[in-house]
Parts: C-alpha cells; structure tokens; sequence
C-alpha cells in the first residue's frame, strides 16, 4: 500500500472513533432528568383550569339543546291539539254549509225571489245573527226537539215559529151539532130527534199556530211559548160561506230552567194533571216534547183522559233523570148539575162581557186549584202519582125556600122568601191519581194505564161531567168521580196506530127536601135521585117552534149521566217527513156510550136509557218543519 492512502485511512478511523466518543458523550447527558421549578407546576395548574372552563362550556351547551328540544316538544303539543280544534271546528263549518246547503236548497223552490221575501231574509238572518257568529265564545243552548229549519237565531235568542193546516172531516151516526171537538155528555136519548139523523161536517178549524222562543243566560234556560187555534165561535161565526171562525188561545207560558235542576213555569198551560211522556215539563201542542195525550183527531181527545189548559204557577225540581216532583197553583173552576132545589143557593154568575163569556156561568171560587206530582222514570217505564185538592162555595139562602107565600122565615115579619139568615158555605173536594207507561221493542210499542179518583173532579177530563150538586138546604154536595184511560199504541218510520178505552163516572149526589116531597121529584133533590122522572127518554117531539133549527128538548127526561165509555182505533201515515216539514193522513173511529142513572120509567121501557154514536174522523196535515 503506498504511504498516502495509509495516512488516509488512519485519518479517516481517528475520525469514526471520535465521533463515536463524542455521540457516547451526548447520550450520557440526555438521561439525566431535568429540575421541577414552580413555573412548572403553575402552568400545569393553568392548563388544568382551562380544560375545566371548556368542560363547563359543553355542560352549558348541553342543557341550552335540552331546553331547545323540551320547546319544540311543547310546541308540537300545542300544534297538535290545534290541528284538532281545527278538524272539530271544520266539522261544525260541515254541518253548517250542509244546513245552508238545505235552506237554499229551499229558497230555489222559491219563484221570483226578491231581497224582500221573507223566506230569504229569514234565511239571511239566521246567518247573519246567529249567536255563534256574533259571539262564538258565549255557549247556546235550546230545545233541539223544538228547533228546526224555520228557526231564526237572533241576537242570542231563537225563535221557533211551528204549527199545521188541517183538512178534516167527522161523520157521526147521531146528529150533536159539533165540530171535530165532541161534546161526550150531550150524546142524546133515544127519544130526541137529533138520534134520528147523522150528520157531517168538514173542518179546517184545528189548524194550529205556534211559537216557541228561548235563549240562555248564565246558569238559566229561558223560554216562552204560545199557540192557538180556531175552535172557538164568535157570535157571527156561521158554516154557510166564509166559514169566519175566531183565533182560540191553547197555551201561553214562559219557563226557567236553571242548571240545578230548578225550574219555574207560569202562565195558561198543561196542567200538572196531565201525563208527561217523561220527567214533569210542559208539553207543546204538536207532539214534539214530552208528549203523553192521545194521537186522535178528535179534539177532545177520548173519554177518559185527564187534561186541563189551564193558567197555572208551577214550580219543578229534578234529581237527576230519574225523579222529579212539582207543585202548582192552577185556576179553580166547577161545574154543576142539579135538579128539584128551591132558590135558595146561589154558585156564581154569567161572566162579564168585557172579559169573559156573558153566555156562560163561572163560580165564585175561593182558592185556586192545588196539584203536586212526583214523577219517577227508573230506567223502564214512567210512573206518576199526583194528587189535587179544590174547593168549593155558594151563598145560601135558608129562607129562599118557604112552604107557601104565607110562611114566615128567618125573624121576618113579612111572610114569603128573604135573604135573612144568608151565610156562605164551603166544601173541599180533590183527589189521587197514578198513572204508569212502558216502551217495548225499541219504543215502537207503547202501552199505559191512567186513572184519577175523588170529589169534585169532574172538569178534568173531556166528557165534562159535573163536580157538584147541592143539597136540599142549599149547600154543596160533591159528586164522586172516577176518570181513566188505557193506551196501547205501535210506532214505526212511516206509520202509528193507535187505540184507547176510556171511562168517566159520576156517582149519585142525592138529599131530601121535605118542601119538595109533593112535587114529582118526590123531595129527593140533585144528581142522579131514583126518584127522578126518565119516563119521556124514547118518546119523541115534535119542533117547538118553526125555525126549523130547534129541536125540542125531551120532556121528564133528566137522564143524569152515570159513566160515559169510549173505544177508539185509528191511524197516521207519514207521506213525507223531513226538513222541508210533514204530511200526513189519518183516519179514526169511536164509538161512544152515555150510561144513564135509573130513575121513574114509563110503561114498557127501561128506566136507564142510553145515548150512543159511532164517529169516523180522517185529517190531512201539512206540519210545519
């Protein structure tokens, strides 16, 4: 090797060994480990507070996104019973349109209507007005059995106008003069002429006009009602061409019904004797509420039934739907029959013309009538029991009677009748009475029994039998009455037939009046006496005069009636019934007996004659919806 590259290769390994010392040497020194001064640890502390603030940083944010999602999920509440108000309210805006949409269906039946027709104004009020529009947070609430599409809702009350027209007609076997409404106690003997010859008679008299208004205060139901018909005659009234018949009141009272179950009615009214077809509440004359009466054409209903229409305060509680009890003061009326007394009573006298009928009689009465009812409806079948308490007085005369002119009575030093010794008696009548009704197969079976029992009581059924009769010294003598009625009735869409029996009896109300004993009631005086003559009942007379109008009365016929029967059956079909109102056709028939008390006969006959008629009624009605 040649001497250079020696000395470079020794350069060049002195070179690696002292690099390899000197890397030796740095690696020494790097172990070590180096000195903790208290900048250290502060800034450890430092670094320690800052990850503390940005883990409370995320905690906040964290709660902040909880509150944010609580939000939206009580917004979403919100928004959900929103959306279902809505769909309630888009429910009602339905059935609203579909009214509308009923009542213009209506209005185009309507020729050359104008801005002025009352048939678009009404439609145009009961938009406009209408208590839900003007104020829709203000709860309404009214009788949905009275409304219907006539209805006008104004300025928070409705108004309701209803009623019918009436084509009808009656034939009956035996000839009473009458319209649709039978007078049951005049059926005639056999004697009269009237029992000889039929008669028929047509009628659009009962057609009815009604009105039914309420509204709603804050705890309160408010309403009124009224209706008429035209079954009353003026003294023009004649069936020869116009047939001009005078408007008769039926009903006109005003209610309020509280929340509580209270309510208060006064004004002329149903009374409280009659039926209910539920609960105790007045009833409309068309069948719409709370109707029990009987579905007859004929408007004295049958035999049998109790009713008054009458002015009357009436005061109701209900429990629930299960109990109801009422009280009432109602107008107290009698009626008389007697026969064989001397003068010396007097009972009222003829009303005065300008108020009531001078062609009729009407008592003094010293109180009005007291009725109280309680009403149950358990779940099947309503029952009532009711009772009522009256009272009656005359003015009697005990000298008005004398056994001749030359008789001196009472202190008197001038012989005949006076009024000394004149004094007033009184005498309490009234009664009980129950009645039941039950539904069957889905209400389209209805049957019910009724019957009322007392003193005095007569007026409150149809036939009209008397109440009272008087004594021989002049005071009153109530005659025991009896009513009662049985139902049986089937319903279905299209169709009611119908059928009742009824009674009413009048018992005996006799005395003895020694003045009379010679005259040929032999003294037995007022209702019913065995003694009474009946011998003329069959013998007929001729006109008493030549009118050709005046049937003469039978003569020694007092006939006092002792029961009267009715048995009716008929029907209604319903043509149409819907919004646009209901037309109807029905048909009935009874047939009547009057069942007499006996009494002195003639020779060869019965000494208890009877009256009787067979009747067909028929009645086209077009309802008012």
């Amino acid at each position: 090797m040649k001497p250079p590259k020696k000395a470079f290769l020794t350069a060049l390994t002195l070179a690696a060994f002292s690099a390899g010392a000197w890397a030796q040497a740095s690696a020494s020194t790097a172990s070590a480990p180096p000195a903790v001064t208290a900048a250290d640890v502060q800034a450890l502390k430092d670094a320690l507070a800052a990850q503390q603030q940005q883990i409370q940083t995320l905690q906040d944010e964290l709660h902040r996104k909880d509150q944010v999602a609580q939000q939206a999920q009580s917004t979403a509440a919100d928004a959900s019973a929103k959306a279902d108000a809505a769909q309630a309210q888009a429910r009602q805006q339905q059935q609203t349109v579909s009214q509308l949409e009923s009542d213009f269906a209506g209005l185009k039946s309507v020729n050359n209507t104008t801005a002025n027709d009352p048939t678009l104004k009404n439609a145009v009020l009961s938009l406009q007005d209408s208590p839900q529009a003007s104020n829709p947070d203000q709860p309404q609430t009214y009788d949905k059995r009275m409304e219907g599409p006539l209805t006008i809702h104004f300025r928070g009350i409705n108004i309701t106008p209803g009623g019918y027209a009436a084509a009808e007609f009656v034939r009956r076997s035996r000839a009473l003069g009458a319209d649709v409404s039978t007078p049951f106690n005049s059926l005639t003997m056999p004697g009269a002429s009237q029992s000889s010859v039929s008669e028929f008679f047509g009628s659009g008299r009962q057609s009815k006009i009604t009105t039914f208004v309420d509204g709603r205060l804050k705890n309160v139901d408010l309403s009124s009602y009224v209706s008429a018909d035209f079954l009353s005659a003026g003294v023009t009234s004649t069936s020869n061409s116009t047939n001009s018949y005078t408007l008769r009141l039926r009903q006109a009272w005003g209610q309020a019904k509280f929340d509580n179950g209270w309510s208060f009615v006064g004004g002329q009214v149903w009374s409280l004797a009659t039926e209910n077809g539920a609960g105790i509440a007045p009833d409309d004359d068309l069948g719409r509420t709370n109707d029990a009466r009987p579905k007859t054409i004929d408007s004295s209903y049958n035999v049998g039934f109790v009713y008054a229409r009458q002015y009357g305060i009436r005061v109701a509680k209900t429990f629930g739907d299960k109990v109801a009890f009422a009280v009432a003061m109602e107008n107290a009326q009698g009626t008389l029959t007697t026969h064989g007394n001397g003068d010396n009573f007097l009972l009222g006298e003829a009303g005065a013309s300008n108020s009531y009928n001078s062609t009729s009689t009407y008592t003094f009465n010293p109180s009005p009538d007291l009725i109280a009812k309680v009403a149950f409806d358990p779940g099947f079948g309503h029952y009532e029991i009711f009772g009522l308490f009256d009272r009656f007085r005359d003015r009697v005369f005990p000298c008005g009677e004398v056994a001749s002119s030359s008789t001196l009575c009472g202190g008197s030093t001038v012989a005949g009748v006076n009024a000394l010794g004149v004094y007033n008696a009184s005498k309490n009548g009234g009664g009980v009475g129950a009645s039941a009704r039950w539904a069957f197969a889905n209400k389209h079976i209805v049957f019910g029994v009724k019957g009322f029992d007392g003193s005095g009581i007569g007026r409150y059924a149809p036939g009209g039998l008397s109440d009272v009769a008087i004594n021989a010294n002049g005071t009153p003598h109530l005659i025991k009455n009896f009513e009662g009625l049985s139902t049986l009735e089937l319903h279905t869409k299209k169709l009611d037939i119908y059928s009742y029996a009824g009674v009413e009896y009048a018992g005996r109300a006799v005395s003895f009046d020694p003045l009379q004993a010679s005259g040929k009631t032999g003294g037995q005086v007022g209702y019913g006496a065995r003694l009474f003559n009946n011998s003329g009942c069959y013998s007929e007379l001729p006109p008493a005069v030549d009118t050709g109008f005046t049937p003469t009365s039978l003569a020694n016929c007092t006939a006092d009636t002792r029961a009267l029967i009715e048995g009716t059956i008929g029907f209604w079909y319903r043509f149409y019934s819907g919004p646009r109102g209901r037309f109807q056709f029905g048909t009935q028939y009874s047939y009547v007996t009057r069942q007499t008390w006996s009494g002195v006969p003639a020779v060869g006959t019965s000494g208890t004659p009877e009256g009787v008629d067979g009747m067909v009624m028929t009645s086209f009605r077009y309802i008012l919806p």
